[in-house]
């Protein structure tokens, strides 16, 4: 395994467009890609190599994104409940998309594992579809069809 400084120099870079791409936000992507190499480097010894580094870099940040987002949504939780105590039409402006985003989040959280990493990844445009394949150990194709059958539940599921 290469030193932790070559490591750091050769992937924090994708790391930090991997996880962007989830959050949409430069000084939180920042922060989980340190808080990734941070577990990278404590739990090296794990790593058997049946992957490629970049894979299990990625599949690292995503769990600390996973809790990231648990955060974030118990905050929403208890932000909103704070903000429906102001009467005011941007406020309730901000509540009705926050509940829509709340929302599409809560349909993307329902998918399956690997259809919501290949929403995540694509929505913001910031993967092709050959790099999702390679990240999550799979092929174009499946990339591309897998985005389309999720889009589709996802829309099914809003009409309901």
């Amino acid at each position: 395994m290469q030193d932790t400084e070559e490591l750091y120099r050769e992937y924090s870079t994708q790391v930090y467009k991997f996880v962007f791409s989830f959050c949409h936000n430069h000084l939180l992507a920042e922060e989980i890609t340190q808080e990734t190499f941070y577990r990278a480097i404590k739990s090296i010894h794990r790593y058997d190599g049946t992957c490629k580094v970049y894979v299990w870099l990625c599949q690292i940040a995503k769990h600390v994104w996973y809790k990231e987002l648990d955060k974030q949504n118990k905050r929403q939780h208890d932000n909103i409940e704070d903000t429906a105590l102001v009467d005011s039409d941007s406020t309730e402006s901000q509540f009705i998309l926050a509940q829509d985003k709340m929302d599409l989040f809560k349909r993307l959280h329902l998918l399956d594992p690997h259809t919501k990493e290949v929403m995540y990844l694509r929505m913001t445009g910031e993967f092709s579809f050959k790099e999702i394949g390679e990240i999550l150990g799979k092929d174009e194709t499946w990339a591309r069809v897998t985005f389309y059958r999720g889009k589709q539940k996802l829309m099914k599921g809003r009409s309901l």
